[in-house]
């Protein structure tokens, strides 16, 4: 059995999922994501506030139970970002690093000759509150994340200063440097 599949997912009010058969589309204030499942092997239950889903056969397997739980998590994701939604916070660190919008693009200054031009898809919303302060906002958590991780890849955070973009809260192992 699933610890995490056995959990009810808690619908906001300004929430709602509607259940065709194995897809499930999920609508809030933020927008609205569709998700399919595997209805040969789960049943999905509904009711005014909560969403279950459920393994159909007795005994349940290990991949199953690895399914269950993934599943839940998706939705639960789901729910989460379109009633709330996801957001990432990345802090860029050294001298003359700095970020702003240009249009539809994200342009960084990050040590290098030239700018770096990083062009933000439809789905996400990009704000840069500060010079160095970008906040990464969206309904699907995946496509934040990944958005937050090809940024952050642009210019990894060394060890020696701690010097490039970094996400808010992320711990850096610093070195200590060469001795005379």
């Amino acid at each position: 059995m699933s610890k995490i599949g056995k959990k009810n997912i808690k619908i906001p009010k300004d929430a709602s999922i509607k259940i065709d058969g194995g897809n499930l589309t999920i609508s809030g204030p933020k927008g609205s994501t569709k998700l399919s499942i595997n209805d040969k092997i789960f049943a999905p239950k509904l009711t005014e506030d909560e969403f279950n889903i459920s393994p159909l056969k007795k005994n349940i397997d290990k991949k199953t139970s690895i399914m269950w739980g993934t599943y839940r998590s998706l939705i639960n994701n789901a729910v989460t970002g379109v009633s709330a939604g996801h957001e990432k916070i990345l802090e860029l660190s050294g001298v003359g690093f700095r970020a702003n919008m240009k249009g539809d693009k994200l342009n960084l200054q990050i040590g290098f000759s030239h700018d770096v031009n990083f062009s933000i898809p439809k789905e996400i919303k990009i704000t840069v509150e500060k010079q160095t302060l970008i906040k990464i906002s969206g309904v699907d958590k995946d496509l934040v994340a990944k958005i937050s991780a090809d940024i952050k890849s642009l210019k990894p955070v060394e060890p020696y200063k701690a010097k490039g973009i970094k996400e808010r809260g992320q711990f850096v192992l610093r070195k200590e440097g060469k001795k005379k």
